[in-house]
């Protein structure tokens, strides 16, 4: 084998050449940091653990409405476990995604009523990203938190709020 003049061959690539002189220097080699959507929602919209038809473990995670007053089927996504963690105060849990990730949220819809009397039902799917599936998991974060005696008197002003409760009667107990 025939080498050039001032061509040394010792197995070493390129880039980690490159590397180690950096280091050399002073510099620091740091990786782009990966992007990441941390979404925090309640433990109580994430379902039972189920297995897919191809094998993978999933659980489902339902979507409240963002209005109170919207009485439709909650919308749903499914994802992995492994990529839900529980919070530190154990209440809620958080995930993190990729800013470009693309989830698809369903919803039982009403379609008609069968000759039995039984409601026909099917799913509405949707997709949606990362970022429009953060806000709609934490809509609760821009709701209204008026105080609970404001509430209280607003009901009762209304006339939905139930009555004080009765005293109990005191037992005779000279008997």
């Amino acid at each position: 084998m025939a080498y050039e003049a001032g061509f040394v061959n010792d197995g070493i690539p390129d880039f980690v050449k490159e590397a180690e002189e950096m280091m050399a220097r002073g510099e620091m080699i740091t990786p782009p940091a990966a992007e990441e959507i941390t979404i925090k929602f309640g433990k109580g919209l994430v379902g039972d653990p189920f297995t897919s038809k191809a094998g993978k473990e999933l659980v489902e995670v339902k979507i409240p409405n963002a209005d109170p007053a919207d009485k439709h089927p909650w919308e749903s996504f499914v994802i992995s476990p492994k990529m839900i963690h529980d919070n530190q105060f154990g209440k809620g849990v958080w995930m993190k995604v990729v800013p470009d990730a693309i989830f698809t949220v369903s919803r039982p819809v009403k379609t008609g009523i069968d000759e039995s009397g039984k409601g026909i039902w099917s799913k509405e799917t949707r997709q949606v990203s990362s970022a429009e599936l953060k806000s709609m998991l934490e809509s609760y974060k821009d709701r209204d938190r008026g105080s609970v005696l404001s509430d209280l008197s607003a009901k009762k002003a209304d006339g939905h709020a139930p009555a004080a409760p009765k005293s109990p009667k005191k037992l005779d107990q000279s008997r």
